[in-house]
Formats: structure tokens, C-alpha cells, sequence
């Protein structure tokens, strides 16, 4: 039987190990170390090792780059490591390990929005097609050979959480679909062009605030593509708000204001207005336009 390991971490990389670990033997599962999360910081599990542990496959949490390779040799004999948003640099010593080398499904179509943020970044960028590349890690950035793609169109009021899972189930049936031809020698990979080649940084706290300086386009496709996590930010009055969602408004408040527009708040940006249909105060929860115009006295202020 066709002897695995797998590489991930996010929920993202949950629907690939699940639909592997139904047909093939995997050894080992690596993932990123536990981290502090929520209100009291507690160290949790990453959605990968909470799966593995289900499904009964061993775990290893490598805290640097330099423990892989010997994490995978530990479980050797390897045909093959598939890799899925597992957020670590891949060194040459483990990459030969496994003897036909590394899989990664990537969530763009390759060669646009290589590297950490791909759906982010398209969503950003106003892209409306994307799609998941299945490619042979090499020693560069998401710069290997490419077994095979899918393309799917983007959904105009689609947001990163659910546009990366939509990715992230058809890319699992694409790895599945692909491993036995890719070891039988039947789908030989291509070299990757670099046309059309763009970089998907890693988001950062710079890439989240919206400013009524923006066009309409860049103020709700920076919201598309930072929702739900980490969210955009706007400064309302004088407090910082996460916005979730957003849309286009007839009404168009004078630039760096907002103003009710139909029980709605609707800010004033560089070109129209946009209406700002989920945002979350400082400090409480996640809620709609309509509930945080309740609980307000003004109808009308300053956003920054």
C-alpha cells in the first residue's frame, strides 16, 4: 500500500488529510506547535493534529525547518509527502526523503499569487478566477513543476473563509485523483512558467486598515479578503471596528463621513458610498449593520 506522510495545519488542509487518510497508509503527520489563542491564551491544537488524533495517525510538531527531515525518516520507508498550507520552509534534506518527493496543493492557479496569502491576495486584488495547483516542492517558493490545476470563477460577494473552503474540498479530490497516475508515471509534471507571475505576502497589520481615501472596489475587496481573520479595521468615531462585510450603496456620503442610510450605516469613500453590513466594535461581539445602529445615538459621523 502507497506509504504517506502528510504536512498542514489549518482547517484549510483538514479536507485533503481526511480524504488521504481514506485510501492510503499514512505514517505520520506533521503540523505546526500549539498555540495561544482566545481570551485566555490557552495553548490549543491545530485543526490538523485534531484530526490526525481522530483518525488515529502519529503527530509531530516540529518547533524549526531542521526537524523534518528527521521526523520523516523516523517514519521511512515514504512514497510520497503531500503538503497543504503547512506553513513552514521545506529544506532540501527532507524533500528526499520520500522517494518520489513532495505534493503541495496550492490555493491559486500558479504562477499568480505564489506564496502565503494567495486567497487574500486575489480577493484584494478585485481577481475573479482562482483555483488550486497541484505542484512538485522544489527549493524556491511555490516555484515547482505542476502536475495539474482547476479553475473556478469567484463569487462576487465571496470572502476568504468561504472561498478557501471551496478551495480547499476541490483540491482535496484533485490530490486524490492525481497520486496514482503521478506514481505510476502517468502525469508527468511540467515546468512552472513565471508569466503572470505575482507574490501573495503574508498579510500583515498594515494590510488591514480601510480608509475613505480608497475606491469603492479597493474598500470592499480589502474587507472580501481579510474576512472573517483577520478582518479589515476602520476607525468609526474615534474607535477601531473589524468589518466583515460590505456592499456597494446608491447613496454616497461626503468622503471620511458615514451617515444611516435605511436603518444601514453607509460610509462616504473616494468614488460612492459603501454600506457596511457586519462589523465588530472593540470589545463586543460580531453583528450587523442594523444591530450597531441601534445601539448607537448618532446618524451620522467620522470615519478615518
Amino acid at each position: 500500500m502507497t506509504r504517506l506522510a502528510f504536512l498542514g495545519t489549518p482547517e484549510a488542509a483538514v479536507p485533503t488529510l481526511e480524504t488521504l487518510a481514506a485510501d492510503y497508509d499514512i505514517a505520520v503527520v506533521i503540523t505546526r506547535l500549539d498555540r495561544p489563542q482566545g481570551r485566555h491564551s490557552e495553548p490549543l491544537p491545530t485543526p490538523v493534529k485534531i484530526v490526525a488524533d481522530e483518525i488515529g495517525i502519529p503527530v509531530k510538531q516540529p518547533s524549526s525547518s531542521g526537524q523534518i527531515a528527521g521526523i520523516l525518516e523516523e517514519h521511512a520507508p515514504l512514497d510520497l509527502a503531500v503538503v497543504v498550507a503547512f506553513g513552514m520552509i521545506l529544506l532540501p534534506d527532507a524533500l528526499a526523503v520520500p522517494s518520489h518527493g513532495m505534493l503541495n496543493l496550492h490555493f491559486s492557479l500558479l504562477p499568480r499569487w505564489r506564496g502565503a496569502a494567495p486567497v487574500a491576495r486575489a480577493l484584494m486584488a478585485g481577481d475573479t478566477m482562482t483555483g488550486v495547483t497541484i505542484i512538485r516542492i522544489d527549493e524556491h517558493l511555490d516555484s515547482g513543476d505542476v502536475l495539474t490545476a482547476q479553475a473556478l470563477d469567484i463569487r462576487p460577494d465571496e470572502r476568504s473563509g468561504g472561498l478557501t473552503n471551496r478551495l480547499a474540498h476541490i483540491g482535496s479530490q484533485l490530490m486524490i485523483d492525481s497520486i496514482e497516475h503521478y506514481l505510476a508515471g502517468a502525469m508527468v509534471p511540467v515546468p512552472q512558467t513565471d508569466e503572470g507571475l505575482t507574490y501573495a505576502a503574508k498579510i500583515t497589520p498594515e494590510d488591514r486598515p480601510l480608509s475613505p481615501q480608497m475606491t469603492t472596489a479597493e474598500f470592499i475587496n480589502r474587507i472580501r479578503g481579510l474576512s472573517p481573520k483577520p478582518a479589515a479595521t476602520l476607525d468609526i468615531d474615534g474607535q477601531v471596528h473589524k468589518v466583515l462585510q460590505a456592499q456597494e450603496s446608491d447613496s454616497i456620503p461626503a468622503a471620511t463621513r458615514w451617515e444611516t442610510v435605511g436603518e444601514l450605516p453607509v460610509v462616504g469613500v473616494s468614488d460612492g458610498g459603501v454600506t457596511l453590513l457586519e462589523l465588530q466594535p472593540p470589545g463586543k461581539r460580531l453583528m450587523s449593520g442594523e444591530s450597531w445602529l441601534r445601539g448607537r445615538l448618532q446618524v451620522r459621523g467620522i470615519v478615518s
